[in-house]
């Protein structure tokens, strides 16, 4: 009997609909489980990233001097994308002679949102795949156990006596479905509340410094008019 329900000759045994549904939550599992790695790599490079930066804006650095450093590296990432578009924007602004400064302001305003929604965007990369996962896998793997308990119980129509030897492997195999989906739904969806938490915790600390940024970038504007 242990033999008879031991989960690889389940699994072997299933019809071919349940081992379908096994195949597709296994490799959401796994690709989830890649996912939530990168993730977890992109954020906490994002977070160190934005404390060196703030760290070297705010300790009284030149502001073209800065971008200068920035402009020569290869990829700029979160915090420092919206630096550079912000001043690369005031600058081409600050030459036209007849630009006020209300309007340079708008235009800085405009760019370092555009790089903010930018970043935004690589933020929540994978989140939308994390969260269709941890929806739908329980659900995926509920018609996996459906299909073979109803499979279970059309084999028993053909037999005299139904005892629980006959009608144990079947069953077993069909909740083999489900609990594969509760592995696949719970890695994801803690990952994605997870995930979502920090990136609305970075995203409010790119927009307060883009605020802190064009205080400053204001009042070197009033001061050259």
């Amino acid at each position: 009997m242990p033999e008879q329900l031991s989960i690889f000759e389940l699994v072997a045994n299933a019809s071919l609909l349940v081992q379908l549904v096994l195949a597709v939550l296994v490799l959401a599992s796994l690709t989830s489980w890649v996912m939530i790695f990168q993730r977890w790599l992109f954020l906490r490079r994002a977070v160190v990233d934005a404390d060196d930066f703030e760290d070297h804006f705010w300790s009284g650095i030149d502001l073209r001097e800065l971008h200068q450093e920035l402009e020569s590296e290869e990829e700029l990432t979160g915090i420092e994308s919206i630096f550079v578009a912000g001043f690369q924007e005031y600058s081409r602004l600050s030459e036209q002679s007849d630009a006020d400064s209300e309007s340079i302001m708008q235009g800085v305003q405009r760019s370092m949102r555009v790089a903010l929604n930018r970043e935004e965007e690589k933020l929540e990369t994978h989140l939308a795949f994390l969260a269709t996962v941890g929806s739908t896998s329980p659900y995926i793997g509920l018609f996996g156990t459906v299909w073979g308990i109803m499979n279970s119980f059309r084999s028993l129509a053909n037999l005299s006596q139904a005892t629980l030897a006959t009608v144990a492997p079947g069953i077993s195999e069909a909740l083999i479905a489900t609990a594969m989906g509760l592995f696949a739904a719970i890695p994801a969806v803690i990952g994605y509340n997870r995930f979502s938490a920090r990136v609305d915790i970075l995203l409010k600390r790119y927009d307060t410094f883009a605020e802190e940024f064009t205080t400053i970038l204001y009042r070197a504007a009033h001061a050259k008019r």
